[in-house]
């Protein structure tokens, strides 16, 4: 009889569950699973093709060091984790926390191995965390801090009941996003009582089924929520009762869209008056209006400013707070912190950088800054950076500067599956087990009113010499003398009675760190190495990882205690914790861990007042002073937007081509007025320069840009086993500066380029 053994996608944020049937360590099949309580069954094309990840030729499998003539020697894990943990102590005593930076972690559904990575921060002093949410969604998060009272307050959307949707800068169709994406795009379609709106400057997928379709000039996009807005106040289709009710500020809020010109923003927009004013208007009446977007609007001009006017257009139409409508969410995983630049935490100012003097936004600093904090921050700059699940190098922007940037570091170390392009540059690579290898899970738990957590088994054993990310920095914390040891927690985890289940070692615990606050930090790796290894789940197996999401779901239930219970979960006051955390590592293809009533979304806002509080002075001004800004010149007249999904394109932990069954060279999408003029036709080549430098692309004529447009994918550029680069490395594109000056998110879908042939550039 075949076993199929459950677990999840690791490819977007979804993280649909899967089924898997292997051989040896070979994967035969991939299903959709129909027992994860969120996706049930969904699957998408991309995940069927896994195996080329797991079972990639390139997989490390043994600890690297750099030698002297730049070649790499393999050594044991004791002498890497022994030289590095001196290495970062001597930096650390003589340059201070402030010399070293995290990098990455987290990619994908590899997130149990954030707990652990984060006590290296703890270890070294450091507050310098940069990852790939700081060039996308931090705009986003400051907006919401200032909304909703915190930065950690994050808002979904519950497309699939919506009679109303706005789809802008986003593809559902390709990127997914939202719940079994391309199931809801098609019963929305099918349902004459539904609508479906789209705004993007490409015709994409998910346009070709909408209802209507606004094809946006690029970065204009405030312009045009700004006129729908203007449109939605000015004709009185506000919801004034949602309004008075639960917002405070929006008086101000609204003398400012009662002024804006919606013709002119129109033009500008170079979209229909008419169509403005009947998406508008559509919009505001309908019974549950709901907004999805996503790096199209975020990776341009103006994007703080479109992240909060996208959350104008739901909330001054009072759609949120109930089905099918915008909504906030719990999480499990403490993924996003509160670091708003008005407070202090702890007594402290936000450490800001040294020489760009920028604020983490939720905890994170952006990654377009980081070469500069290295090469141009003086005696204060960054001198060591750990990267783990990450490939900076191909995937933030301007990789000329970070190669320049890593090779001038006094220590790199890389955790990762394979030698990367960013791994390449190290002076120790450390071989990470593969996600199905080793206890995962997927912090991206983002749903409401019912939310589930899917804590997945390995279902292979790491490949050689690899080790799981929570072993790797245990062992490293405890070489370089932060870590204690203690056998006697250990005990008393051994000996817990069933009737108790876990209060005799949390007591335990709680006492430990209560006595030694200095542990705080470390409490990940404490309970890894003593609670850890007793646990058992009902198959016998020993989620050691996990242990940590114990005193998470305690302090779940402590806060959603009705919600929990609502899902079925047992037990006291006391145990109502431990009774979730039972079921998550009970459950091998995810369980629901609460369900929330509507009306508690408002437990949610973290004001004092439990209002949203619209009125932001920044925006306000922002949207008083919204001009004009021309991108493209003479020297580089067209517009790139960089970074499109597609049907075989995904985050980088694919390395090996063959993977992709079209589309191999990530063709240069090209309106086909403009590749005329060019003298191009499909599969010829062309160089794609920008001011920061150039790249080669294969051209596919096609009508769904717009003419003076073109896209290119990201996921390409890998040097596969040392060879050659696979498609358009984007980020040889992309320029530090070129970013908005509030966040440094870069304008990856706004990069002026200008397109020469093959025979111009040889003249």
């Amino acid at each position: 009889m075949t076993q199929l053994h459950p677990t999840a996608c690791i490819l977007c944020s979804r993280n649909c569950g899967l089924t898997v049937e292997k051989e040896g360590r070979d994967i035969r099949r991939i299903k959709g699973d129909p027992a994860h309580p969120v996706s049930q069954g969904y699957i998408c094309q991309k995940a069927a093709r896994l195996d080329y990840y797991q079972n990639s030729p390139d997989r490390l499998t043994k600890p690297l060091k750099r030698q002297r003539d730049g070649t790499f020697k393999a050594i044991g894990w004791d002498q890497a984790l022994t030289e590095i943990a001196a290495r970062l102590k001597e930096i650390k005593n003589k340059h201070g926390g402030d010399a070293f930076a995290f990098a990455g972690g987290g990619g994908q559904g590899n997130h149990l191995g954030g707990a652990y990575s984060r006590q290296l921060m703890a270890a070294m002093g450091s507050r310098y965390s940069y990852n790939s949410l700081g060039q996308e969604k931090t705009g986003d998060f400051w907006v919401n801090g200032r909304l909703f009272g915190n930065q950690g307050c994050h808002t979904t959307e519950d497309v699939e009941h919506s009679d109303y949707v706005l789809f802008i800068g986003c593809n559902p169709y390709q990127a997914h996003g939202i719940h079994n994406a391309r199931d809801t795009l098609k019963h929305i379609r099918n349902d004459p009582n539904r609508t479906m709106v789209v705004i993007d400057p490409r015709r994409t997928e998910t346009a070709e089924m909408a209802d209507v379709f606004i094809q946006i000039k690029p970065g204009t996009d405030a312009f045009l929520m700004s006129a729908i807005l203007g449109v939605i106040v000015q004709e009185g289709l506000m919801d004034e009762r949602f309004l008075t009710q639960r917002t405070v500020g929006y008086q101000e809020v609204l003398d400012v869209f009662r002024k804006v010109p919606v013709k002119a923003y129109c033009e500008t927009a170079d979209v229909s008056l008419d169509t403005v004013q009947s998406v508008a208007r559509g919009f505001a009446q309908a019974k549950r209006g709901c907004v999805r977007i996503d790096l199209g609007i975020q990776q341009t001009l103006n994007c703080t400013l479109n992240g909060y006017l996208e959350k104008m257009l739901y909330l001054v139409c009072g759609h949120f707070g109930k089905q099918g409508t915008n909504n906030l969410h719990t999480m499990l995983l403490p993924i996003l912190g509160n670091t708003d630049e008005r407070k202090q935490i702890k007594g402290k100012k936000l450490k800001r950088t040294a020489y760009h003097g920028m604020m983490p936004i939720a905890g994170i600093y952006p990654p377009n800054i980081l070469p500069d904090e290295i090469l141009k921050a003086g005696e204060n700059r960054i001198r060591a950076v750990f990267v783990d699940s990450a490939n900076p190098v191909l995937t933030w922007a301007n990789s000329q500067a970070f190669e320049a940037a890593f090779q001038s570091l006094d220590l790199l170390v890389t955790i990762d599956v394979a030698l990367t392009e960013t791994a390449a540059l190290s002076h120790y690579v450390l071989p990470a087990s593969s996600q199905l290898e080793k206890w995962e899970c997927t912090g991206f738990n983002l749903e409401f009113p019912v939310n589930a957590f899917h804590l997945r088994k390995p279902i292979f054993e790491p490949l050689a010499d690899s080790l799981p990310e929570p072993e790797i920095y245990t062992r490293l914390l405890e070489k370089m003398g932060v870590v204690e040891s203690y056998p006697w927690l250990t005990r008393i985890a051994k000996l817990q009675p069933k009737a108790s289940r876990y209060l005799p070692f949390l007591g335990a615990f709680v006492g430990l760190l209560a006595r030694n606050p200095k542990q705080f930090p470390f409490a990940a790796s404490i309970l890894y190495r003593t609670l850890g290894p007793t646990l058992k789940t009902a198959e016998g197996d020993t989620p050691d990882a996990a242990a940590f999401l114990l005193p998470l779901c305690m302090d779940y239930a402590r806060r959603y205690d009705k919600a929990v219970r609502r899902a079925g979960v047992k037990g006291s006051k006391l145990t109502l914790g431990i009774g979730l955390f039972e079921r998550l590592i009970n459950s091998p293809s995810g369980a629901v861990m609460s369900r929330h009533d509507y009306d508690e979304v408002w437990q949610l806002v973290a004001n004092r007042d439990q209002k949203i509080h619209l009125a932001v002075p920044e925006m306000l001004d922002a949207l008083r002073n919204l001009s004009i800004t021309e991108s493209t010149s003479q020297a580089y007249p067209f517009t790139l937007m960089a970074g499109e999904r597609r049907t075989y394109n995904a985050n980088q932990i694919y390395r090996n081509p063959e993977w992709r069954k079209v589309d191999k060279h990530g063709f240069l999408r090209l309106h086909p007025d403009d590749a005329a003029k060019l003298g191009v036709l499909k599969g010829d080549s062309l160089i794609v320069k920008s001011a920061n430098g150039e790249v080669q692309a294969v051209v596919e004529p096609d009508d769904t840009v717009r003419p003076g447009v073109c896209t290119l994918p990201h996921g390409y550029g890998q040097r596969f086993l040392g060879g050659a680069e696979q498609g358009p490395a984007l980020n040889r594109l992309s320029a530090s500066d070129w970013c908005e000056p509030f966040s440094k998110t870069p304008y990856h879908k706004l990069i002026p380029v200008r397109l020469e042939t093959i025979k111009e550039v040889a003249a």
